[in-house]
């Protein structure tokens, strides 16, 4: 389970060591056993029941395939994991990915927690007495802090043509993922699917800035960023970097708008998330209108709107990316397929590959990349009809190249405790990247030692072992089986030799006789 600090406050659980005997929920006594539950079974209210009971430690089991997990179960669970974040305790949480002989221990131990409500003390006794128990033992240490933790984002961009303060748009996704295990978050729709967009914008403008006469009169910056799970703690440093600690930055110069990318894998809508409306006039209005026409003309079964939140400075956690760039007075939104910030799916190892639809994807990719294009070249103002069809042939968005990217980017958890600065993920999205943009760099993000935003903790994952044990009340009995035999055995061997004497004395008085 997570164990993390955000601005001073603790998340999860603090605890990894475990070394106590399995039960499963319908046990009559949890206090410091391991109880064990499935995915399927499993509710807040039994979550929380254990540890009420002072239960040594839980240990959830996850079917293998999540796509075959009913709808109603995957939702209900989403909903309950920032709940079992938020609530700090002490006693360890393990998530673990069922198999034939995980589900073996769990159903001989569930078959003897039933047993106890169900039948006389007597056969309680008995079954406890001669049931196979389990007791689970982790191999690794207790978790600790983990020091001089970098957070890295990757930039790069493509220079316009023309004078030196040409205006920047600026185009953002965050690319770590998070759930309530952080080796189990593996983000598909949150925000692989932002990082695929991302990544294809760039392959796409690339190739227009390639040419004299497609070459555009902006500046397009492109940031894949860190620690965006963590209140968006990569996109934060790199703004006082770029703000606040240099002369020479796009950022400083002439920044037309920002835009975020984040949540765009499913559904049939779209939304565009705003802290300040737009003016008209303003280039962000002009992006919002092309997106309108776009999605009218070109998409009529795609739902648009722009949804309007102011940013509350007194919350624990932003909602959207964009609300970083907005608090420096940079003109942001963000795209995104959910209506609410709040959504669960955003924070959940529930977010897998198979709930991301790729013909959504590509098709929210294609109104994004309209819409940009038509502001840029500011197709619009010369005339060009609405339904007018940019991708197309040569420069046709490659739904195979998103499949695969995506599956790439899912294929691994990417959990910011995870990804260090020499991670193979990192040298991969670099080095892709590096194949469309110029001066691709990575930009590192390192904890305050003095008052940390963040603080991570390792011992994330662990081989737990599971050993097949006899419950203590079998020693017991066993103690008292072998105790009746030597106090039967002895007082045989008493009775034995009485009879023996007796039978002496009496050969001895018939000789005398």
């Amino acid at each position: 389970m997570q164990q993390y600090e955000l601005g001073g406050q603790p998340y999860g659980t603090r605890n990894a060591v475990l070394n106590t005997e399995a039960r499963t929920i319908e046990a009559d006594v949890l206090s410091r056993r391991c109880v064990m539950m499935r995915l399927v079974d499993f509710s807040y209210e039994q979550y929380q029941k254990a540890l009420r009971q002072s239960a040594g430690a839980v240990v959830i089991i996850l079917p293998q395939a999540m796509s075959s997990v009913p709808q109603d179960v995957v939702r209900q669970f989403m909903e309950i994991e920032p709940e079992m974040l938020a609530m700090e305790t002490i006693v360890p949480v393990y998530f673990a990915v069922e198999d034939d002989e995980l589900l073996s221990i769990y159903e001989q131990t569930q078959a003897a927690s039933a047993s106890q409500g169900s039948a006389s003390a007597a056969e309680v006794l008995l079954h406890t007495a001669t049931a196979n128990g389990f007791q689970m033992v982790t191999s690794g240490a207790q978790s600790k802090a983990v020091s001089d933790w970098l957070i890295t984002s990757v930039e790069g961009r493509l220079t316009g043509l023309g004078g030196e303060d040409l205006p920047t748009i600026v185009i953002v996704a965050h690319y770590d993922s998070f759930g309530v295990a952080p080796w189990l978050s593996h983000g598909a729709d949150s925000n692989a699917s932002g990082i695929s967009v991302l990544l294809e914008l760039a392959r796409l403008f690339s190739r227009l800035y390639t040419y004299k006469r497609t070459h555009a009169g902006y500046n397009l910056l492109f940031f894949a960023s860190g620690g965006g799970k963590f209140n968006y703690q990569g996109t934060k440093r790199w703004l006082e970097d770029n703000l606040d600690h240099t002369d020479s930055s796009l950022l400083q110069d002439n920044v037309a708008f920002v835009l975020c990318l984040d949540t765009l894998g499913r559904g049939n809508s779209l939304h565009l998330h705003v802290s300040k409306p737009p003016k008209e006039g303003t280039l962000q209005h002009a992006f919002l209108r092309e997106l309108e026409m776009v999605v009218a003309s070109q998409f009529p079964g795609v739902q648009f709107s722009m949804v309007h939140k102011k940013i509350n400075l007194a919350d624990d956690m932003l909602a959207w990316e964009h609300e970083r760039f907005a608090i420096r007075r940079l003109p942001a939104f963000t795209v995104s397929h959910l209506e609410s910030h709040r959504d669960s799916l955003r924070n959940s190892i529930m977010d897998v590959r198979a709930w991301v639809d790729t013909k959504a994807l590509t098709r929210n990719t294609r109104i994004i990349a309209e819409a940009l294009t038509r502001v840029i070249y500011n197709l619009t103002e010369k005339g060009a009809p609405a339904d007018l069809q940019i991708f197309t042939e040569q420069m046709e968005i490659q739904e195979e190249q998103l499949e695969s990217v995506m599956d790439w980017l899912t294929s691994q958890p990417r959990a910011a405790q995870l990804i260090d600065k020499d991670s193979t993920f990192l040298n991969t999205l670099e080095y892709y990247m590096g194949r469309y943009l110029k001066d691709v760099k990575q930009h590192h993000v390192k904890a305050d030692k003095r008052d940390p935003e963040f603080v991570f903790y390792d011992q994330l994952k662990q081989v737990m072992n599971a050993y097949r044990v006899k419950p203590a009340i079998f020693d017991l009995l066993l103690a008292l089986c072998i105790a009746a035999y030597l106090g039967v055995a002895y007082i045989a061997v008493q009775h034995f030799g009485l009879l023996y004497k007796t039978v002496q004395r009496l050969s001895l008085k018939t000789k005398q006789q």
